[in-house]
């Protein structure tokens, strides 16, 4: 009897394999929810590493995604019924809480959220991510790849005539968002797909698919702009009770909205008095003869701010930005190796690219992770330049946001010690619920947390303008929380959201006006950076102060990341008994 054919007898209640152990029997009724999960849903494979469906988009009709959330509600019973929790290791018991809270939050999102109706943005991940991902991140054989790809362009059209029928009345930023996302998803099938690959345009099996994408998009294209904008809302606000709701679940580390604000309000003004401290060491260099302003709360800002100012002028250029992500990365990996901070991956499989133009408009950079079910795969740190409609102004504010320091603590962010070096750590893991379920604030907090962590260890030498853009750095994930909060559940408007950002966080205009609108896009992910710095901020104190003289930075880092991409509730627990074993 076939592994698929034992998982899904356990799954419908046959007592086969009684005689296996509760982890065994958990680890099968996975196995088969995870199998039926990637025929499903194969976008989500080739995302999650299974290229057995590369070739196909799931069904996105109303009936077919009902069905899916009926599928997982049945599923969640079934695991409460089928699987004894006290009998199960404990590692087996907090991969089946992942599992059942993953499921918990999809049916909340699904039925609270209604992204396919009211958020166009929806659609885009099949439009163009789909093809870009097996294009990019997949270890099949090239002509393969490129089959698959032209299977699953030719599905454009139909995926297009879906979003038409499904789409209501989006607020009016998400429209506006998608409208130029999907401008670049047409230069996409026009050039980019044949780029990517080395085919060339008139001969590849991708051209004539590649055609009838680009005309369902250029439809699509007049029917958001002509149809949906003009009939959108706007309110893009959820509201404080869902807010509260949702961020628990995003955040899955016992504390409340409310407590999230509070401290990072607190935290916030020992960030700027920190900053305050050092920048008054860096006046007369960047000031010679210029008196100190005054000290008091506006006199310490614009200190503040004009040393800020004065450093930002230290930046690259459009051109240059990707080039000198590259050279920093290999910087930070010579000091890593050389302060154990550690051990690196092996091989290095990041990939530092420029943003692809579809997926501009939220972010400066991301970390694109070799797939969990596809470990080998190429990771990618994509780094976007300023959007080419932008004035020299806000090209110019741009780059003095993202001047030479900012660009370092962005590489240590993203990379190294970051996100690339976390998620490969984390594809390692034997468990297949770990590598598929990964905690956001997990990832994103243990991001935050090395940035600090790497110059505290001697990284940069010292350099106070990298430090002050350091604090800086840290400052915008506590008002990320701030933020995030006051639009979602107080109505903060526009204007008070800029002079937060400018005024209280230090970024320059551009950079503000960006941060509003992703607050506007999403909701509770900008929550996530803040309190998963705190958790690890406070487990390093924690441990450190227990083990004394004998706490290693090096094998403490490895035992954080030796567990997988855990909700941060968890981590006290699994590192301590991990720092009982040899490194």
């Amino acid at each position: 009897m076939n592994r698929l054919l034992v998982g899904w007898l356990l799954l419908v209640g046959c007592p086969v394999m009684s005689h296996a152990s509760e982890d065994e029997k958990f680890a099968a009724f996975f196995k088969t929810y995870l199998e039926d999960l990637m025929k499903s849903s194969p976008v989500e494979a080739s995302r999650l590493g299974d290229h057995r469906y590369d070739d196909r988009i799931e069904d996105l009709s109303p009936k077919a995604r009902l069905a899916s959330l009926d599928k997982q509600k049945a599923i969640l019973a079934k695991l409460a019924k089928d699987i004894d929790y006290k009998a199960l290791s404990r590692d087996s018991q907090i991969d089946l809480e992942i599992l059942r809270d993953v499921l918990k939050r999809n049916i909340w999102l699904e039925e609270n959220t209604r992204l396919f109706e009211e958020d166009p943005r929806t659609w885009g991940g099949y439009l163009t991510e789909s093809v870009y991902l097996i294009l990019t991140q997949s270890t099949e054989e090239k002509s393969k790849r490129v089959r698959s790809a032209a299977a699953r362009i030719e599905a454009v059209p139909k995926v297009v005539a879906d979003a038409k029928a499904g789409i209501k009345s989006p607020p009016k930023v998400f429209v506006e968002t998608a409208i130029r996302q999907n401008r670049g998803a047409i230069n996409f099938y026009k050039k980019t797909v044949f780029e990517l690959t080395g085919e060339t345009p008139t001969v590849s099996v991708m051209a004539e698919p590649a055609k009838k994408a680009v005309i369902a998009l250029e439809d699509y294209q007049v029917f958001l702009e002509k149809t949906v904008l003009p009939r959108s809302v706007e309110n893009w606000r959820i509201g404080r009770a869902k807010f509260d709701q949702k961020l628990a679940m995003e955040l899955d580390a016992g504390v409340t909205a409310d407590e999230v604000l509070k401290e990072a309000l607190a935290e916030a003004d020992r960030v700027r008095n920190e900053m305050y401290v050092i920048s008054r060491q860096l006046w007369t260099k960047e000031f010679p003869k210029k008196p100190l302003p005054p000290d008091d709360a506006e006199g310490r800002r614009r200190c503040i701010q004009e040393v800020l100012a004065s450093l930002g002028k230290d930046h690259g250029e459009v051109t240059t930005l990707v080039p000198d992500a590259k050279t920093t990365a290999d910087e930070i990996k010579v000091f890593m190796k050389a302060n154990d901070i550690l051990r690196l991956p092996d091989p290095d499989r990041c990939a530092i690219v420029e943003m692809p133009e579809f997926q501009r408009g939220n972010s400066t950079a991301y970390l694109n992770p070799a797939p969990p079910l596809d470990p080998k795969a190429e990771s990618q740190y994509a780094v976007s330049p300023p959007p080419k409609e932008w004035d020299d102004r806000r090209v110019q504010s741009y780059l003095q946001e993202y001047n030479r320091s900012m660009m370092k603590l962005l590489t240590i962010h993203e990379a190294y010690p970051g996100h690339y070096v976390q998620l490969e750590y984390s594809n390692r893991h034997p468990s297949l619920v770990r590598r598929v379920f990964q905690s956001g604030i997990f990832a994103e907090g243990w991001a935050v947390y090395t940035e600090q962590m790497m110059l505290d260890q001697g990284f940069g030498n010292g350099d106070l303008s990298l430090r002050l853009h350091q604090l800086k750095w840290y400052l915008r994930a506590v008002v990320n929380a701030i933020l995030d909060h006051k639009m979602h559940c107080e109505e903060m408007i526009d204007a008070d959201a800029l002079k937060l950002l400018t005024e209280g966080a230090f970024q320059t205009e551009g950079e503000a006006i960006g941060k509003i609108l992703r607050s506007k896009l999403s909701s509770c992910q900008l929550s996530t950076y803040f309190v998963g710095r705190m958790a690890f901020y406070r487990l390093r104190q924690s441990i450190s102060r227990e083990m004394g003289k004998d706490f290693d930075l090096g094998r403490y880092h490895e035992a954080v990341l030796d567990h997988g991409t855990i909700p941060v509730k968890y981590l006290p627990e699994v590192v301590r008994a991990r720092l009982k074993k040899p490194r």
